[in-house]
């Protein structure tokens, strides 16, 4: 298994450097092999969907709290939102640190608030980077030295 993985040509490892890495079987299944799954290497999104499923639940009726109080995804158009959700995100867990659990607005776990502002921010910041796509791959801005 590994070491059909690791024997790679020239060729291979540079389109691999270029493009990213080769789809490939994780059991070293060749593509048209039966049982073949070229998903080695793709962003797993069930290890945070289900992972984090009841923090994700508690995120989301802090959004449903919003969306009633505001809009539905207003919360895209307000200026200056990556600054303003950034300290928002600090506010609520300046209040945890404080002791205090729960939102008394809401009633929500300040952790929730804290985890919906990041998400927020983080996805403002990723809407305004050049050709922003759901790629799994980090941004140039964030690429330090491998």
């Amino acid at each position: 298994m590994m070491e059909n993985q690791m024997q790679m040509t020239a060729d291979d490892q540079h389109r691999a450097e270029t493009f990213g890495a080769l789809e490939a079987d994780p059991n070293g299944k060749k593509p048209n092999e039966a049982g073949a799954k070229l998903d080695a290497g793709k962003n797993r999104l069930g290890l945070v969907l289900c992972g984090f499923a009841r923090a994700l639940q508690e995120v989301g009726a802090v959004g449903t709290y919003g969306a009633n109080k505001y809009t539905d995804n207003g919360w895209m158009e307000v200026p200056d939102g990556e600054r303003r959700y950034t300290d928002a995100m600090l506010r609520h867990l300046m209040r945890e640190a404080t002791g205090e659990e729960c939102d008394p607005d809401t009633g929500l776990h300040h952790a929730a608030h804290a985890a919906w502002n990041a998400l927020a921010r983080l996805d403002l910041a990723l809407r305004k980077a050049p050709n922003a796509e759901l790629t799994g791959r980090a941004s140039a801005a964030c690429e330090g030295p491998r």
